[in-house]
């Protein structure tokens, strides 16, 4: 399954001042797989994974010294082989010893040997270690595929995203014929969500068959994770505010509140939760601004947030078996209708690097779901689950009290178009906005 990432290993691999690796992400988002086909490319490849061997903690025993690691590996694997300029390292599920961190500052000076690092649950600890080798090291995070990969993973052409694009750029509308298999298209991908393995199963077997159960053990995956990783924290609380994600979600502000999650509930005594899901990259937050004006950060409220799943397939897997047989049977969202839309947003809006916001005035009369920003502009972002009016993101471009803003974006399920004030963009679009936002022509 051909991933985004690939061509990033290769660019890095042969990059100048090439630095030691870090691949973060969520459980099961494909960060394995992607380096062991790197791997192949290398005349040598050394996977050590610290779960399922976990004698090569020792590796260290004699310090940080590059022979020294090299040694230590070929005791325990006297089969391993190491060729300067051709080897990559692979140190796999880092959070179970995340003092290997400490390393990779000597692999950086030595240069002889690649060297990648990955781990489901490695943003949680290995930030804490003394000596992390700070600016020896590149960092980069990995998420589940988004609507391009998925395009790939159902046979399309790589370049089915520049047509895409030009469409966007040029406001050219789509056909009949081409909008209903896009859209078709989509509400499957927001179904299955972007997990490899789900991906896959959905692709091969074309049809649902499975799916819904694959998805809820893998919620269930995350539920142990909790369990296991969240040291120092209340596992119930996280696991609280974890499983409470759709029920304020299908509310109509959809502001997560942990003062309803149990009688009495305060948020001081949820400290961390939010964090530590951020971290794991469980969930996918999105902060209130004070004000819908730049610069964004630091301008938001701590305490008045929304969470979203980090994959769409998990939220609608969260769902209770009436909607959910709904949804896939009769392509009925039901109420979670606004809350599906909003979560496959938010997360193709992070997946292309972008931090969440979004705008909740106190009285009510004025809401926007999401904010993005150009180089001299805020972009107030509307996603509509019907065809409504637009009042919000019409006073925020009308309005003199936002000078930051002078034109927006409505996602939504019509064609393309712009009527002056702000451009319709169907949500299988979504993952182009960036994109979008770096060549749209003024109009």
């Amino acid at each position: 399954m051909k991933r985004k990432i690939d061509n990033y290993l290769q660019q890095w691999r042969f990059g100048k001042d090439k630095k030691p690796l870090l691949i973060g992400g969520a459980r099961q988002v494909g960060k394995t797989y992607s380096i062991r086909q790197f791997g192949k490319c290398y005349d040598t490849f050394i996977e050590i994974n610290f779960v399922t061997h976990p004698a090569y903690k020792s590796i260290f025993v004699d310090g940080y010294d590059v022979d020294g690691i090299v040694k230590q590996i070929t005791f325990i694997n006297p089969n391993a082989k190491f060729v300067p300029d051709n080897t990559l390292i692979f140190f796999d599920e880092l959070q179970e010893y995340p003092d290997c961190a400490t390393s990779l500052k000597f692999f950086k000076e030595d240069g002889r040997y690649d060297v990648i690092c990955s781990g489901s649950m490695m943003g949680l600890n290995y930030r804490d270690i003394t000596s992390n080798s700070v600016g020896y090291k590149n960092e980069v995070t990995m998420y589940s595929l988004d609507f391009e990969e998925y395009l790939w993973a159902l046979g399309f052409d790589e370049n089915v995203a520049e047509n895409l694009l030009e469409h966007m750029v040029n406001i050219r509308p789509f056909n009949e014929l081409e909008i209903k298999r896009l859209e078709g298209l989509f509400l499957d991908y927001a179904t299955t969500g972007g997990m490899p393995e789900i991906v896959s199963h959905f692709v091969n077997n074309g049809n649902f068959s499975d799916i819904l159960a694959m998805q809820r053990q893998l919620l269930s995956d995350y539920e142990e994770d909790i369990v296991k990783y969240a040291v120092g924290l209340d596992k119930a609380k996280i696991r609280s505010v974890y499983r409470n994600i759709p029920v304020f979600l299908a509310k109509e502000n959809k502001k997560f509140q942990i003062t309803k999650l149990a009688p009495h509930a305060r948020s001081r005594e949820y400290a961390g939760c939010i964090d530590w899901l951020r971290d794991a990259g469980i969930v996918n937050v999105c902060h209130c601004l004070h004000v819908p004006e730049l610069p964004l950060k630091g301008n938001y409220e701590e305490s008045k947030y929304k969470l979203y799943y980090h994959d769409s397939g998990l939220l609608i897997a969260s769902l209770d078996d009436e909607s959910s047989d709904d949804l896939r049977q009769n392509r009925n969202l039901g109420v979670y209708k606004g809350a599906i839309y909003e979560n496959t947003v938010a997360e193709a809006l992070t997946k292309q690097c972008y931090e969440l916001y979004y705008y909740a005035r106190e009285d009510g009369r004025l809401e926007m779901d999401f904010f993005v920003r150009d180089s001299q502009t805020l972009i107030p972002v509307e996603v509509k689950a019907t065809d409504g009016a637009t009042p919000s993101l019409n006073n925020l471009i009308k309005s003199d009290a936002y000078p930051d803003i002078s034109w927006g974006v409505k996602l939504c399920r019509n064609n393309i178009g712009y009527n002056g004030r702000f451009y319709t963009i169907p949500y299988f679009c979504t993952f182009l906005l960036r994109k979008w936002l770096q060549q749209r022509q003024i109009v």
